[in-house]
């Protein structure tokens, strides 16, 4: 089954006065008025919309067909019927791209073509994701926003979106809702060529972040819908106060300081929501409340909700904490300690609930963020709806795409990915650094960045394999101008300083080497900052530099593989992905017994080896382009696991002789 991506948060907006407000600060947010004071609005672009349908009635998305907002599409669900949205959820999707009305959204021109894959929002099928990218392929789009995904890798999904790629259709898909652990975009949005878009808060005043450090140690929390933010920080002593109830502060002195309290109740079935718990903090005289989770993980929580007392109105500041780490706060407790607490506005943050990568050790996922909380756009009966998810960041980098598309219709869509990743703003957590790759991509989306950039690189990002036999990598980046000359390129390197950086200017290729100065096994990240005429192109890459390697060489069908190690070592496995579909075959080897994989058709393949030795299981990596096959070459085993064929051959076999013995 496959999940829609947004989460709604907020009930729909009564204000239109409150819609245009919140506009204006929003969209110039992302620079989307720098094109717009060129004419540049998305006008001839198509845009497809795989979701559940559009509502056409929306003034703002007003029309179906050739004159109309929603000029195309098809209906999977009630084949025959225009693409009519009864959920909402595609409606929320178009209007942050294309709204023209009351809402505007970020390429207001543009037109949209609404593929109903679901009815509900609920679920929906990979295969009718399949045809529904297959027929907006068919009826020729510009862009696909696909703000659906499922767990894991869909081969089928993957091949889809790669055939979309090959027609030069620019693919946007979001990186779901599943964060803040890493290793949860699942498909699409795990496909390498399409642009995965995870969700940043925006610059409204719900763009609230909280640090606490507890004597001087730094722990993550998220504060409450609900609390505001602070002037200073609150520096005071911590108390537990068991699950926040009146009786837990009997006989407890938490006057001017900081509870720390326990999600949930020790009584089964009763619901001590968080404004309770607040309340009974704030009325004994707390300055502010942690709660901690009752179940591993962190969460979001509300003090602010339906089942609230009409008069109640928060009064202290309140976040939320990981389990783990509250009961190492409790157990600080015992030895005195002082903790400090903030709450301030951060918009360039990422959102807990953005899935992260990665998704595979050969290339970064997410690509980009966008603004993708408490996004205010069209919902379904004329309305307009607060909403959250990063659903609703991936139309803001659909939209920016169109923008780049109408001022160059000639753009190819690894040139408009590069022009939206290189170009974007740097995103910070709540202490002031730099999110990780995993986290945020290259970055947070900056249209007006992208509109003005003079300089394509390719490729937008990349990874590094080194390993101890081989301590230095070779890259080079292309560089493809839209105006002016190389003359006055500069070029500066972000990254662990135990690696050591060159470059040089080779035509118009940027040639780099980088080494390893330090034995430091594992992955390592940085950026390399390229400065060309007053525009700031940011390249992120990720290393990992291993003590083992694999060598691959090819030689017609078959891939052959060598491993060096500096131990001994006794066993292999070897995985070989298929980069347009994400296929995978697997071999064994030992030092004394060499391995070979049979591949069909020209493509990248990512060579991912776990080499065993007597303490661990350790990786190395490797890539290989395969450009030589002739093309439909067909495979003997039908996509059955070789295991698998050895089966049924023997069920052949048994049952051939049965029928023989039977017949006689």
């Amino acid at each position: 089954m496959v999940m829609a991506g947004g989460l709604v948060l907020f009930q729909t907006l009564q204000s239109e006065n409150e819609i245009t407000t919140y506009l204006d600060k929003s969209v110039p947010y992302i620079g989307t008025d720098i094109p717009r004071m060129d004419g540049i609005d998305g006008d001839g672009i198509r845009i497809a919309v795989i979701d559940t349908g559009v509502d056409f009635n929306h003034p703002d998305l007003f029309g179906w067909g050739p004159e109309g907002k929603v000029v195309g599409g098809y209906n999977f669900i009630d084949e025959g019927q225009p693409p009519m949205d009864n959920n909402g959820h595609g409606t929320m999707v178009a209007g942050v791209i294309a709204s023209d009305g009351q809402a505007v959204g970020i390429a207001p021109k543009a037109k949209i073509l609404a593929y109903k894959v679901s009815e509900n929002g609920e679920g929906v099928s990979s295969d009718l994701i399949v045809r529904a990218i297959e027929k907006a392929v068919e009826d020729d789009v510009d862009i696909i926003n696909i703000s659906l995904g499922v767990n894991k890798t869909n081969a089928k999904i993957e091949r889809a979106i790669n055939l979309a790629l090959e027609k030069e259709i620019f693919v946007v898909t979001a990186a779901g809702n599943d964060g803040p652990g890493l290793h949860t975009i699942g498909s699409p949005g795990r496909n390498h060529g399409s642009v995965t878009v995870g969700a940043t808060y925006n610059n409204l005043t719900s763009s609230l972040v909280a640090t606490l450090e507890v004597d001087g140690k730094p722990f993550t929390v998220i504060p409450m819908v609900g609390s505001t933010k602070l002037e200073d920080p609150i520096t005071e002593k911590i108390v537990f106060a068991g699950y926040g109830k009146v009786d837990d502060y009997e006989d407890l002195n938490v006057k001017d300081a900081i509870v720390i309290v326990e999600r949930g109740s020790d009584v089964e079935g009763e619901m001590l929501y968080f404004s309770i718990k607040e309340s009974n903090a704030a009325h004994a005289g707390a300055k502010a409340m942690i709660v901690y989770n009752n179940v591993p993980g962190i969460f979001l929580g509300e003090l602010i909700h339906e089942f609230i007392d009409p008069d109640y109105s928060p009064q202290i500041p309140t976040v939320s904490l990981d389990r783990e780490e509250g009961l190492e706060i409790i157990e600080s407790i015992k030895e005195g300690n002082t903790a400090s607490l903030h709450l301030f506005y951060n918009p360039d943050f990422v959102v807990h609930f953005s899935s992260r990568g990665p998704v595979s050790p050969f290339y970064i996922k997410p690509d980009i963020v966008a603004p993708g909380a408490y996004i205010n756009t069209t919902q379904n009966n004329a309305g307009y709806n607060f909403t959250s998810g990063t659903s609703f960041a991936a139309p803001h980098v659909s939209g920016a795409a169109a923008l780049l598309l109408q001022k160059d219709p000639q753009l190819h869509h690894h040139e408009i990915k590069s022009l939206l990743l290189t170009t974007v703003e740097p995103v910070s957590d709540a202490y002031g650094q730099q999110f990780s790759l995993h986290d945020a991509g290259s970055g947070r989306l900056d249209v007006g960045n992208a509109y003005g950039a003079k300089l394509i690189i390719m490729p937008p990002n990349f990874v590094v394999n080194v390993s101890s036999d081989s301590l230095v990598s070779e890259r080079h980046l292309k560089l493809k101008l839209i105006e002016g000359t190389l003359d006055n390129l500069d070029v500066e390197f972000q990254g662990p300083e135990f690696i050591k950086f060159a470059h040089a200017l080779e035509g118009d290729f940027l040639q780099i080497k980088m080494s390893m100065t330090e034995e430091r096994f594992g992955d390592h990240e940085g950026k390399i900052i390229i400065s060309h005429d007053g525009t700031r192109y940011t390249v992120p890459f990720w290393m990992h530099y291993t003590q083992g390697s694999i060598s691959v060489s090819q030689q017609n069908q078959k891939l052959s593989f060598d491993i060096f190690y500096p131990d001994e070592w006794s066993f292999a496995k070897i995985s070989v992905t298929n980069s347009k579909d994400g296929k995978v075959e697997t071999t064994t080897m030992t030092p004394n017994k060499k391995a070979t994989v049979e591949i069909y058709e020209n493509s990248e393949y990512w060579i991912d080896a776990k080499i065993k030795t007597n303490e661990n299981t350790t990786s190395a990596y490797n890539t290989i382009e395969i450009t030589t096959l002739p093309e439909n070459i067909q495979r003997l085993d039908m996509d059955i696991p070789v295991k698998q064929i050895g089966i049924i051959a023997v069920i052949v076999s048994v049952v051939g002789i049965f029928g023989i013995v039977k017949r006689r």
